[in-house]
């Protein structure tokens, strides 16, 4: 079964591409640590013809520039050993030490996956038994303990999901009793006890969304008083105490550039400013830095972008100098200090470059295109490890199994709260 991107007509490109073969390239690293002194030299570190990276002292942060202990501007491919079946649309959450990519759309709709180690540079792939129906453009979040899949579509919307515990390599199925309608293309958050799922496309576009609590495996729907127009491909993150949505496409296929704000606890919703807001648009991403939201691309392909403040309700445009080139379909994490996005669907063909946005400063950096920098595609993920981005699967022309892993971090960082990744984007 071909991949396909689903999503307006407007911004529809061909998906069948020529595949890309990916080479595989070794990080030379060279680390001692002599006697009292406990100065660094050179000691030779290899990686195997897989791309495997051996373990050395700091192997928590993989690609380090040794003789300034700061982390640098650099790609390095995935094992391609055990690598999942290719494919996009799927979904990729972080625990804390491990990738797991689950579900999508490959040479059919996959209810595989795999959890990727990126200390050891290994795959291990994910128990099927008592799986979630195969599916794609569904969304997953992490508990801290289990990944939460739900939605998506096998031909047709769904409105089940599954719990995977990766310690013990197994599924618990959820109760489908108050679930939300059947959707896919879809967003969700997870609060920190409950995972809110909203809007996406039915057999309609949609403005309704459910609250699942794991502890208790029920349902609560979310209130549609002063809830955001129905839409499909916005973009939702959590801030720790509301849920925003913003952007999408509406019943009618046009963009839009309205939100809002949902607060759990009164179950309510507030709407987004739309003075200063970005204009309409869907395929886009979102971040939450910890103060703001920043969304970015998406549509016919702007490269602009706005930062939105919850507490005065206001909106800031992004830089537009040394911006990288407009795009839908790509990805977005968030660093600590930074918003990296990359891949992507351009005007003229898809992208394997990037840039990262500097929200103190305003200001772009392009990513590396140098290395073994990932091929041009969309429909990927990436999660952020708390030192390095990584980035899976996808599609160009047909689906990849490659991937990729981009150090940026100018200092050494703490691992942050995992979070779950966005739905990939239409």
């Amino acid at each position: 079964m071909l991949l396909s991107y689903h999503w307006q007509a407007d911004a529809h490109y061909a998906e069948k591409r020529l595949a890309m073969k990916h080479t595989y390239w070794v990080l030379l690293f060279r680390i001692a640590l002599f006697g009292l002194l406990a100065v660094l030299t050179p000691r030779s570190l290899s990686a195997d013809r897989a791309g495997h990276a051996k373990s050395n002292v700091i192997r928590k942060q993989p690609y380090f520039n040794i003789a300034t202990t700061q982390c640098i501007d650099y790609w390095a491919a995935t094992s391609s050993t055990n690598v999942p079946e290719a494919r996009g649309e799927h979904t990729a959450v972080w625990t804390g030490n491990e990738m797991i990519v689950w579900g999508g759309d490959g040479n059919t709709y996959l209810n595989t996956g795999a959890r990727y180690n990126p200390i050891t540079d290994s795959w291990t792939a994910t128990s099927t038994t008592n799986a979630p129906d195969a599916r794609y453009s569904h969304t997953a979040v992490w508990t801290g303990s289990e990944m939460i899949v739900w939605g998506g579509s096998n031909g047709n919307p769904l409105n089940t999901g599954g719990r995977y515990n990766p310690s013990t390599d197994s599924w618990t199925s959820m109760n489908t009793t108050n679930a939300p309608s059947a959707r896919y293309s879809h967003t969700a958050v997870w609060t920190g006890s409950e995972m809110i799922v909203w809007g996406g496309q039915g057999f309609n576009g949609l403005n309704t969304g459910g609250r699942y609590n794991p502890v208790t495996d029920t349902w609560t729907a979310t209130a549609t008083i002063n809830a955001p127009t129905a839409r499909q491909w916005n973009t939702t993150v959590w801030t720790g105490s509301e849920m925003i949505v913003w952007g999408g496409a509406d019943n009618f296929g046009h963009n839009v550039n309205t939100g809002g704000r949902y607060n759990p606890d009164t179950d309510s919703w507030t709407p987004t400013s739309t003075p200063n807001a970005p204009a309409a648009r869907a395929g886009h991403t979102a971040v939450w830095t910890g103060g703001e939201m920043i969304v970015w691309g998406g549509g016919m392909f702007p490269t602009t972008g706005g930062r939105y403040n919850p507490n005065t309700d206001n909106w800031t445009a992004t830089s537009s100098t040394n911006v990288p080139e407009g795009r839908s379909a790509h990805t977005a994490v968030w660093t600590g200090s930074e918003m990296i996005v990359w891949g992507g669907v351009g005007s003229s063909t898809d992208l394997n470059t990037g840039g990262r946005y500097n929200a103190s400063m305003d200001s772009w950096t392009a990513t590396s295109t140098t290395n073994d920098v990932p091929s041009a595609r969309a429909s990927h993920t990436t999660i952020w490890t708390g030192s390095e981005m990584i980035v899976w699967g996808g599609s160009f022309f047909t689906a990849l199994d490659s991937g990729g892993r981009y150090c940026a971090s100018p200092r050494l960082r703490p691992s942050p709260r995992p979070r779950s990744t966005p739905a990939p984007r239409p």
